[in-house]
Parts: C-alpha cells; structure tokens; sequence
C-alpha cells in the first residue's frame, strides 16, 4: 500500500488488485508524470477501493468530487489569515438565519449557509499558497470565520499599528506647544493671541498621562490587523482620479463596499430574487431566510436581545422620522419638551422640530464646550417632568466628538424620558451594545459601515415597540384586513409595509459579516492610531484651525485653513485625487457655534493609511505655503 501523498506505484495498484499503469511517456524525467496521466491514475486507484470506506483511510484524503455546477464568483476571501494556533472560527459566531415562514424545515433551502448544503462540495487541494482557502467558490457561504488572506503570500509590508512616532513628526513638546496655540472654537472668531496656552494636551493620544485615557479595546481573539490586505477587499480603492489613485477621506459621507458584499449582492440576485413571506415557492423560501436571516445579524451586531426589535428602513434618517411620527405622535404632546444636542445631524433635529410644532411642544438643545464636548452638568439642568425624550448622536458627524451615550441615557430615564441614539457614525469604528448603553432607540444608516446605500435599521425595547402605532399602512405589516377593520402584526413587521429593501438588507448583513471577522477591536485601535497620525500631520500645517477638538474623538478632522474657501480646498485635494467633504455636513448648528458655516472634512476609514495622510498633509502644506501645484 502506498503511504499518505505518494504516488500509487504498479505494486500498490497491483495490491488492491487493478492492472498496472501504463508506461511513462518517453523523455519525462523520473517522477515526474504527467498531470493527465497522474489523474488517471487516481481515477483508477479509487474506483477500485470498497464502497463505504471512510475517507480518513484513504491515503489522499477525499475522492476527486463532481465539478463546480455552480457559477463561480472569483473565489475571492476576505483580507485575513488565521494565526498559528487560532481556532478557525472568531468568537461571535454567526446566528442561525430565523425559520421560513409556513414551510417545513428542508436543509438545501433558504439563505446560502443553508443552500450550500446542496452545492456539489469540491477536495480540498493537498497544497495551496492560501493555506484553510475556502472550499467553495461562495466563500460567503461560511460566516464569522478567520478567513484567509489573499494579501499573505504577496510578500507585502504589514501596517498592523501606526504611530506618530514613527515617521519623524514633531515630539510631543512640541505637539503640546502647538496645541497650546490652537485657536479653540467659540461663538464668533477670536485672535489666536488671545488664547491662553491649555495646561495640558488637547488630545488624550497625545498624553499618556492624561487624565482621560484613550479608549479601552478589549484583547482581541482576531487575526493581526493588516491594512494593505484589507484594502485588497475594496476594488474601488484602485480607482483612478485626475491620473492619481483615489484616496478616499470622506467615509463620514459613506464607506466603500468590499467585494464580500458586492458578491452577496450578485448572489441574491442570481440565485434568491423574490418577494418575501408570501409564497410557497422556492426562491420566496430563499429570500425570506436571507431576509430574515440578516436582520438576525444586525441584532447580534448590536447587542439586541432579539431580531424582533430590529426594524428594517432606507437609514439613519427615516429611522429617525419612523420613531418621532409614532411613538412622538403618540406621547409627546402641548408643553411637553424635547431635547437635542448642539452637536446634532440635521436628521435628528428637523422630525423633532416638526413634531414641537405640530404638538406645540419644546425643543430644548445640550450645549457644548469649545471642544465640542456635550456638558452633562448643563443637561442635567435641562431635564425635567415634562421631558418626553432625549436625542442624541453617539459621533458627531461634524467634528467626530464620542458622546457619553451612556450617562445621557441613564439621566434621560433618572427624569422619567426615552432616549434615543443617533449611531450613524458610530457603528463602523467602535464596538456597540444598545443593552448596555440602555437606550429606548438605536438607528443607523447600513452605507456608512460598509453596506449598501438605502438600507438601515432601527432598533427597539421590545415593550417599547409593541405599544406603537404603524407608521405606515398596506401589505406585510397586517394580520387581517376588512373594510371595517385591520389588524395588524407585531413589532417588527408592524412597521415595514410594503415589499423592502430586500437584496440591500442582505447585503447589509454581509458587511456585518465582513466588519466581525476583521474584529471591531481591530478596527478601533488601528483607527485611533491613524486619527492619531493624521491630527499630527494636520498641525504642521501653517493657517489651518481644526474644529472640535474634543479629548474622546472617532475618525473625522473638520478644519478651515487661511487664506481659502471650503470649496477651494476641497477642489485642490480633489485634483490630487483625494476626496474629502467640504461644506456645512448638514450639521449647520454646530459649526455656527464655533464660527464658521463650512469646514473641510477628512474623515478615515480602516482602509486608510499612513501613506494617504501623508499626501493630504502635503497638498495643505503647499497649499498654505501660497502654491496652487506641485512643485516641478
């Protein structure tokens, strides 16, 4: 018999009782048969053996397997390779898809994790350059997984941290000292000389001393971040702008999609495409534990104790406009009072606004101090009786100040009100747990954490949920309808009428996918770092102001520089393909109490680099130094 991985010599074939193998060709060096005739061989060696053996007694592992029936999707894999020693699996294994409504349980149905069970399964390789590659063209198909990185084997530097320290920028005296000098926002401009130095840093990052430390990242179970193998994932990253390559500064805006999620996308359309919950019918099967399946994703994403409290809608801002026309409508009324933030998205302001105005309500807004901090002792006094709920962001879209979520909602029900969390910016830089922070409501947009655009979700208190009226009236959300009657389902199909978003919400729950096997951990260290380098690169600047400069911050840098419009900015960086944000961030309110009506806005994503910074650092620099181009 031959032994694991050699070839079955004329004895060994004879052993079993097959025929020797033909001679070798004529001129083929010893050893070394032909590709075709090895395959033959093979062939015949299994075909002889007796039926039933386990194939942990085969001395190649599996029988060769039927071929691929399926269309392939490039067999591409997400940017990670598991360490020596790793399990294969992350921790936060995925949740099962919820059951198909009206149809007996049947494993080859529904999402593609189930659907792969029908999928003829292709032999492993006995060697590969990408050492656990997946065994299926949809590598989709396993989820929460370390995958493999196609980035290992391409002998690449690996960015795993980034620090200021290592690329020869200012120490941090000197950091301290220009951060002394920074002209700090107020209600209208002031002189820069007029400013008394601060007595310590004004970035915790800057200070490892500082009273407020930087955020705490649990150890991570995840493979080391590398950035250049996550940037293999976004093919748009490779697009070409004005002759350069796109540098992408305005994630704030949204986030690119990995092919993970554009090949999701392709698969729903190709193999689940239908309505949902309403047939018998296969491809309705498929899509509705694709559908359904998704939403479980998001609750597990953000902590829910159930898919039941999480509502599907185009994003942050309908989501938004769902809670204050239902449960608003419902409990806010003449004198009752409203609060914001300072701090606040257009979306969060304009339903609530509308709402005061048709109830004859109160809008009541937290103050910030001049780093763009919310003032808890401020809130506090605003509190009251007539307090029906409170509305804050998580992450200032404008200047990408961290709010304490936490203690404003634990305030908000000391005073007997709701909260609800604006987590539009939060969601894709830092892990978020809407039991923990206790909110009533939690909304986010899926465009900004790497899903497609028109698709969101807003989360609910189950006992919140059920006590809401419908939104909006027709099919899916009724139990029952006559002319004299409806009835209507339960939270939460009550409030998604009509056929939704269905391919999108997949596609969202892909990118769920995609963020957990890199490790929200992952993602915030190595995007402190970079808000670390960048805030660092921007201070060499000569003339340029940043706004908000808050001790806890997520990945923006809003700035005006002397001596240009916004727009000029804006335009010059884009001429060097770097796209930022210029403009007011329809967060007009904030940015009036620090002064200005626009900034500039870069803003980072775990696809950014080092390299990218440098190069918006050096476009602002000749910019403040008078030059319009490139030095020739």
């Amino acid at each position: 018999m031959t032994t694991p991985h050699s070839i079955p010599t004329s004895e060994g074939l004879a052993a079993v009782g097959g025929p020797p193998p033909p001679s070798l060709p004529p001129g083929l060096p010893a050893g070394l048969p032909e590709e075709a005739l090895l395959s033959r061989l093979a062939g015949e060696f299994f075909a002889l053996l007796p039926t039933g053996a386990p194939d942990a007694q085969l001395p190649f592992g599996a029988p060769p397997q039927p071929a691929q029936t399926e269309i392939a999707l490039g067999n591409r894999a997400p940017a990670l390779a598991p360490l020596p020693g790793t399990p294969a699996a992350a921790p936060d294994e995925a949740v099962d898809a919820a059951p198909a409504f009206g149809r007996a349980a049947n494993p080859v149905l529904g999402v593609p994790e189930a659907h792969a069970a029908a999928l003829p399964p292709v032999a492993p390789p006995q060697a590969s350059s990408v050492p656990g590659a997946p065994s299926s063209p949809y590598y989709f198909l396993g989820e929460a997984s370390a995958w493999p990185s196609q980035a290992e084997s391409a002998g690449l530097p690996r960015e795993d941290r980034v620090t200021a320290r290592s690329f020869g920028l200012p120490g941090e005296a000197e950091l301290n000292q220009l951060l002394g000098g920074i002209e700090v926002g107020r209600h209208s401009p002031v002189p820069t000389s007029t400013i008394t130095p601060a007595s310590g840093p004004a970035f915790y990052f800057l200070d490892p001393e500082a009273e407020q430390p930087a955020p705490a990242v649990a150890p991570s179970a995840h493979p080391p971040f590398d950035v250049n193998a996550v940037r293999r994932d976004f093919p748009i990253l490779q697009e070409r702008v004005n002759g350069r390559q796109l540098i992408w500064l305005d994630n704030a805006a949204t986030t690119h999609k990995p092919q993970a999620v554009i090949d999701r996308l392709a698969y729903f359309y190709e193999h689940e495409n239908s309505n949902i919950h309403r047939a018998a019918h296969e491809l309705a099967a498929r899509a509705t534990d694709a559908y359904e399946g998704a939403r479980s994703k998001v609750a597990r994403f953000l902590g829910a104790a159930s898919a039941e409290e999480i509502i599907f809608v185009r994003g942050a801002t309908e989501g938004i406009n769902l809670i204050a026309k239902t449960w608003g409508a419902q409990h806010v009324g003449e004198g009752d009072e409203i609060i914001v933030s300072h701090l606040e998205h257009h979306a969060n302001i304009v339903p609530w606004q509308q709402l005061a105005a048709a109830k004859g309500a109160k809008l009541r807004v937290i103050p910030v101090d001049d780093s763009g901090q919310v003032l808890l002792d401020e809130y506090g006094k605003l509190l009251n009786a007539r307090t029906r709920i409170v509305a804050v962001t998580q992450v200032s879209n404008a200047l990408g100040t961290v709010v304490p979520v936490k203690e404003i909602v634990a305030m908000a029900h000391a005073a007997g009100a709701k909260a609800l969390v604006d987590g539009a910016q939060s969601v894709s830089h830092m892990r978020v747990n809407v039991q923990d922070i206790d909110a009533d409501f939690f909304v986010f947009s899926g465009h900004k954490v790497f899903a497609p655009t028109g698709i969101g979700a807003v989360y609910g208190k189950r006992e919140v949920l059920e006590d809401m009226p419908p939104w909006q009236g027709g099919g899916n959300m009724i139990a029952d309808v006559t002319f004299e009657k409806t009835i209507y389902h339960g939270p939460p199909t009550r409030f998604e009428a009509g056929t939704g978003n269905i391919a999108d919400a997949v596609g969202l729950g892909a990118a769920i996918d995609y963020v957990e096997r890199i490790g929200m951990e992952n993602i915030a260290r190595y995007e402190h770092d970079l808000l670390a380098y960048a805030t660092h690169g921007l201070l060499t600047v000569p003339g340029i102001r940043l706004i908000g400069t808050a001790a806890d911050k997520a990945s923006v840098l809003s700035f005006v520089l002397n001596g240009y419009t916004t727009e000029e900015v804006g335009r010059a960086l884009n001429e060097e393909g770097i796209a930022v944000r210029s403009g007011h961030h329809c967060a007009q309110p904030i940015l009036r109490r620090f002064g200005v009506e626009a900034t500039v806005r870069p803003s980072l994503a775990f696809y950014n680099t080092c390299g990218e910074v440098d190069t918006l650092v050096a476009v602002l620099q000749r910019l403040a130094s008078g030059r319009t181009s490139p030095p020739r």
